[in-house]
């Protein structure tokens, strides 16, 4: 069965976030980058439980690096997997992940 991929409205900022901070040094590439990061994302639509899961975050979290640049968050529901956020190069994830 496959789920949906869905982004809570903190994903979609952190995607903003990142898209703001490649594009000042690269229009294209910013695009670029945020089509692939949210390809790789909704791949989860067909293996949700490929990421490791991260109890320390919050309970029924899991993690999928992308590209060795992001940190993705995600929890699995009953037919969706919800994105919570998405950490760019080496942010202190767990400290990070309870901030808003």
């Amino acid at each position: 069965m496959a789920f949906k991929v869905a982004f809570r409205p903190r994903a979609e900022k952190d995607l903003f976030d990142i898209y703001e901070f490649i594009a000042a040094d690269n229009f294209p590439a910013a695009i670029e980058f945020i089509r692939r990061l949210r390809q790789f994302c909704h791949q989860l639509e067909d293996m949700p439980e490929r990421g490791s899961p991260r109890e320390d975050f919050a309970p029924g979290v899991r993690i999928l690096v992308f590209e060795r640049r992001v940190t993705i968050a995600y929890r699995i529901t009953k037919h969706r997997v919800q994105v919570l956020r998405l950490f760019y190069a080496g942010r202190n994830t767990p400290s990070a992940f309870h901030r808003n």
